[in-house]
């Protein structure tokens, strides 16, 4: 059997690669001995090249046509080694097709959270994800860098080391981009475009580019987002002393009302049940003393009180929603004084710190001003 395949191979002239799988990037062409005729006609297809090696020597690369491995057609195999018209070819040479095709619909993504600073919430973590694409643009250079003799090289084997090339460059360029997190959703086109063309020079020494890269999402916590969330209810409800009352009103109504209904229902057959017991007790009509009164249910507890937050008005320009709290402090700090503007919700327009009941109170912790001054 090694006779016949090594026969027939050396009437196989016709050299070509047509690819039915959707990640193979490098295909070696076997040969028996790894022997190539001349004259041998080397199909390439559009979205491949060939790189021919020669003795372990990169002789040349194809681009997509139909070729003839002639001296004519080949000078560089001239020089590396004279072709003889024999049936018998002295040399070993290998062909390596490669496709030069985007690889896309490929997955990236933060495997450990990423620290930033948020010019609003302080120091926050982040997670991202999202696509890519990648394709072969200078085949050479990637069989030489990359791929060395594996005869099957597939997408799987690099597509690690570019997610971890991705994953530094977009850690790098989302913590110096000052951009808050709110506003990122906004920006993932041009981070996605910032990052594709940080990390092109770096996977083009592998002979690769990055036509495409999107980011599809960028989170928080978990934590954080429930913070969130309850931030945008409290904007959502207005005026939280109205907004708590209502609340409280229909908790009564759709719990209480059926509960009531029936317990003045049950009252009332009691009161007349317990008159026909009464009459046939007393069937003389005796005087009998009142029976004591049942106690009264205890009435439900007011709802807890609600805490305003407050915006500030400064030259022109608004800022907050700061708690109480913070409010003292900054007047602690002098960046609130009497004469500062403030707002809640429910309040009748700007008003003056000093003249809002809830925070006059503030300023008068302050010490009186030292004798003699």
């Amino acid at each position: 059997m090694p006779f016949f395949d090594f026969l027939s191979g050396q009437f196989i002239d016709v050299i070509h690669w047509t690819d039915d799988t959707r990640d193979t990037m490098v295909w070696r062409f076997e040969r028996h001995g790894h022997e190539i005729k001349y004259g041998a006609k080397l199909t390439v297809r559009e979205g491949q090249s060939a790189v021919f090696v020669h003795e372990g020597q990169l002789a040349d690369v194809f681009t997509p046509g139909l070729y003839m491995l002639e001296t004519n057609n080949m000078p560089i195999m001239t020089s590396l080694q004279h072709w003889d018209h024999g049936f018998k070819s002295p040399f070993k040479s290998e062909i390596y097709f490669v496709n030069t095709t985007r690889f896309n619909d490929l997955k990236w993504g933060t495997k450990n959270p990423i620290m930033m600073r948020d010019p609003e919430f302080g120091p926050v973590r982040i997670r991202a994800f999202g696509t890519y694409s990648v394709r072969v643009t200078d085949a050479a250079k990637f069989l030489t860098e990359i791929v060395g003799t594996d005869g099957e090289f597939t997408m799987d084997e690099i597509s690690y080391q570019i997610r971890n090339i991705i994953v530094q460059e977009f850690s790098r360029v989302i913590a110096g981009s000052g951009i808050p997190v709110l506003d990122m959703a906004a920006n993932t086109a041009d981070f996605g475009k910032i990052v594709a063309e940080a990390i092109s020079s770096t996977i083009a020494n592998y002979g690769l580019n990055l036509p495409e890269l999107y980011i599809e999402n960028i989170s928080l916590p978990p934590a954080v987002e429930k913070a969130l969330d309850e931030r945008t209810s409290r904007g959502v409800a207005g005026n939280l002393d109205d907004h708590m009352k209502w609340k409280a009103a229909e908790a009564l109504a759709t719990s209480g009302a059926g509960d009531a209904m029936g317990m003045g229902m049950g009252a009332g057959l009691g009161m007349q049940m317990g008159g026909a017991l009464a009459a046939q007790n007393n069937p003389w009509g005796q005087v009998q003393a009142p029976a004591p009164a049942a106690p009264a249910a205890a009435a439900p507890p007011p709802p807890p009180p609600v805490e305003h937050v407050w915006h500030i008005a400064v030259d022109g320009e608004t800022s907050g929603p700061f708690s109480k709290a913070k409010l003292g402090r900054m007047v602690t700090e002098g960046s609130l004084t009497r004469e500062t503007f403030v707002w809640t919700a429910g309040q009748d327009g700007w008003q003056k710190a000093e003249d809002v009941a809830e925070l006059a109170q503030l300023f008068t912790v302050l010490p009186p001003p030292p004798p003699g001054a």
